[in-house]
């Protein structure tokens, strides 16, 4: 199982320069848990950014993944590694749901650089 943060949803869906990337990813949805707060980024950025119709299109093929509602031990936990690893709070929610759920974290963003069970998806990357 492995969690897509926002930014490779993002990708994936608008073409940017790192979808060919991130595509082999997104070939079995029922190995990908989602936290509730990147369906929350993915609907706003794609909403903002295109129209409402390309963000429920979105939000329709998130939801083929397992959805982990964010909840007091996830909660907790984001909170810790927040502190430890100076982590944004929506990436600290994002990583904790990885922890909790024993899954790697695919993106992009840079503030997971260097953490473990994390796969940094970047320009230069050749895979």
């Amino acid at each position: 199982m492995f969690l897509i943060d926002s930014s490779g949803w993002i990708e994936f869906f608008t073409d940017g320069p790192l979808s060919a990337q991130y595509s082999k990813y997104f070939k079995e949805p029922t190995k990908i848990i989602t936290p509730s707060i990147v369906l929350y980024e993915v609907y706003k950025k794609i909403k903002m950014e295109r129209t409402e119709e390309d963000a429920l299109l979105a939000v329709s093929l998130v939801n083929k993944t397992l959805i982990v509602p964010l909840n007091d031990s996830i909660a907790l936990l984001a909170a810790d590694v927040s502190l430890k690893y100076s982590l944004p709070m929506a990436d600290a929610i994002v990583y904790a749901t990885a922890l909790e759920n024993n899954c790697t974290v695919i993106t992009g963003d840079a503030h997971f650089k260097g953490l473990d069970k994390v796969v940094l998806v970047m320009q230069s990357d050749k895979r």
